[in-house]
């Protein structure tokens, strides 16, 4: 009776308490399940100390960091897709359908071959060398996208996003084709979206991209709304149109890049999860803009519980089983656009 009331009463206040409760339970079951499993009574007694040592290891050296990078790159991919679909008033728009994560990938690829760095220091210079790479690449996809008279062609973005994706895919495999056999399974791994920077340092890595792009983002909602509709009417009503476009691609750019260079190449989150907001709580930055990061982490941590659970001997990679879910999703959206 209470739950009801409670939606009755603030449908917006419900959904985000439901979506924190599901982040929740996610996060419970990424720590507590996997090849060895820790069980859920356990869980508070070794988290306050009172575990065995191996449970302590699996809980605080292994589960714990990857579950939380996990749920800090979902939420940095559900809001970089949520601003670039409101950039190019597009539907599909996301940051790996849109090439913006292979633009990442080429640049932490040729730093990681050719770039001679302590691993230790991976964490911190990984985001900033993807966030180079995205940021050229979106910066020529825009560019080849907009037309002089009618501005962004929201198709033509989505095919110069997936053309400029699959080119850059080829120039990776070029590049790893004659590196050591280690150089070519860690690019491998990061195309499949296999989680690799699992440790505390890349927690620290990711949160200040978050820091300061929520501030930014909340700020710019009402303008975000405008963006979203009609350009002419933005500028008739005060908002700077290409100050706040290259502002929000920056932010944009920089959350993708810094959550793939640890995460790997995932796609689909930031195409699924604001969609998934807007059906909840409607289409207006102010209520569906910061439940899409809520849903992107829940789903992300979701997925990779799932591949480390369904085959003991290996695991499936977050970026499969998101893509499982993402890909037809996508194909029925590109069939209602075109």
């Amino acid at each position: 009776m209470v739950v009801l009331s409670l939606y009755k009463k603030n449908n917006k206040l419900f959904m985000y308490c439901l979506m924190i409760v599901l982040l929740l339970l996610s996060i419970i079951a990424g720590i507590g399940l996997g090849p060895s499993s820790i069980g859920f009574s356990k869980l508070i007694p070794t988290i306050l100390g009172e575990g065995t040592f191996k449970e302590e290891f699996i809980l605080f050296s292994v589960r714990m960091p990857r579950v939380f990078v996990l749920a800090l790159a979902g939420m940095s991919l559900a809001l970089s897709g949520a601003i670039l679909q409101t950039l190019t008033r597009n539907d599909l728009a996301d940051p790996g359908i849109i090439g913006i994560n292979a633009g990442a990938g080429v640049a932490i690829t040729v730093f990681y071959l050719f770039v001679d760095a302590k691993l230790e220091y991976y964490s911190y210079i990984l985001p900033a060398v993807g966030f180079v790479g995205a940021l050229i690449v979106a910066m020529f996809i825009f560019i080849f996208a907009v037309d002089k008279r009618n501005g962004i062609q929201p198709i033509k973005l989505v095919l110069m996003g997936v053309g400029f994706a699959s080119a850059l895919s080829g120039l990776m495999i070029i590049l790893i084709s004659g590196a050591k056999q280690e150089d070519v399974q860690f690019v491998a791994k990061w195309l499949s979206g296999n989680v690799w920077g699992a440790d505390w340092p890349f927690i620290l890595a990711l949160l200040p991209w978050l820091i300061i792009a929520v501030p930014i983002l909340y700020s710019k909602q009402k303008s975000m709304n405008l963006l979203a509709l009609n350009e002419t009417v933005a500028k008739g009503l005060g908002v700077s149109i290409k100050r706040d476009r290259i502002l929000l691609l920056i932010i944009a750019v920089a959350l993708a890049a810094s959550a793939v260079s640890v995460v790997g190449s995932i796609s689909f989150i930031g195409l699924i999860a604001p969609h998934i907001a807007k059906q909840l709580v409607g289409s207006k930055h102010q209520n569906f803009l910061f439940l899409s990061p809520l849903i992107g982490a829940a789903i992300l941590v979701f997925a990779d519980t799932i591949g480390r659970i369904i085959y003991s001997e290996a695991t499936i990679p977050a970026g499969i089983i998101v893509a499982i879910i993402g890909a037809p999703y996508f194909l029925y959206l590109l069939r209602k656009k075109v």
